[in-house]
């Protein structure tokens, strides 16, 4: 928790307070220290900025997200760098970002990665594909994998772009996070994504409910 983090999540959480009724579940999945890695699905650009605001004010982690390469420019670009977060460049199966998540758990750090990869079109369908990139860090590692349901979200920034009128009604969004899991010894990466998404849809249901728009 640098003094980015010092200032900047508790700001964020209370903006993202202010702009949505904000519902909460099972942050204290979430240890204090130690590695962990942060796998929430992805519904809305909005993901991101919302897990590691209320996962640093409610547990005093700063989150070390891997982020697409491209939004690292200008001002974003620099508190980007001073939050430490990992440029990671989407669909070339970029090692050197991972090998720095690696370095990180390795370091006892909070990684939050989006296992879907990208925003998805049609959320109320179900999760996406589930990429090879969580378990290239989790196995190896043996970090617990803590999986977040987020909904409520896409109604305001959906991957279409911000919805204004949206915003102004303030509505309802959900944060669950799971059950910790963590590799088994010999585990295959098929096995462990399987897991990874059954625990997912879990949260991401509960979320749902919560926010007022059962599955």
């Amino acid at each position: 928790m640098n003094w980015i983090w010092t200032i900047g999540a508790p700001l964020v959480r209370l903006i993202m307070g202010v702009v949505f009724r904000l519902r909460i579940e099972g942050v204290g999945h979430v240890p204090r220290t130690g590695a962990v890695i942060l796998a929430p699905n992805h519904v809305s650009v909005l993901d991101g900025p919302l897990l590691s605001a209320v996962t640093g004010t409610h547990r005093r982690r700063a989150t070390r997200n891997l982020i697409a390469a491209e939004v690292f420019a200008g001002v974003i670009g620099w508190i980007l760098r001073q939050a430490k977060q990992v440029p990671i460049r989407r669909g070339t199966g970029d090692t050197t970002a991972l090998d720095e998540a690696l370095t990180a758990t390795a370091n006892g750090s909070c990684v939050g990665i989006f296992p879907e990869g990208r925003v998805g079109e049609t959320p109320r369908e179900g999760l996406q594909r589930i990429r090879s990139g969580l378990t290239r860090i989790a196995i190896p590692s043996s970090t617990p994998v803590v999986p977040v349901g987020i909904w409520g979200t896409q109604r305001a920034w959906p991957r279409e772009g911000l919805d204004t009128r949206a915003l102004r009604r303030r509505g309802t969004v959900a944060v669950v996070y799971g059950d910790a899991l963590a590799a088994h010894p010999g585990e295959s990466p098929a096995s462990f994504r399987a897991r990874y998404r059954s625990g997912l849809e879990a949260a991401v249901a509960r979320a749902r409910t919560i926010a007022g728009d059962p599955p």
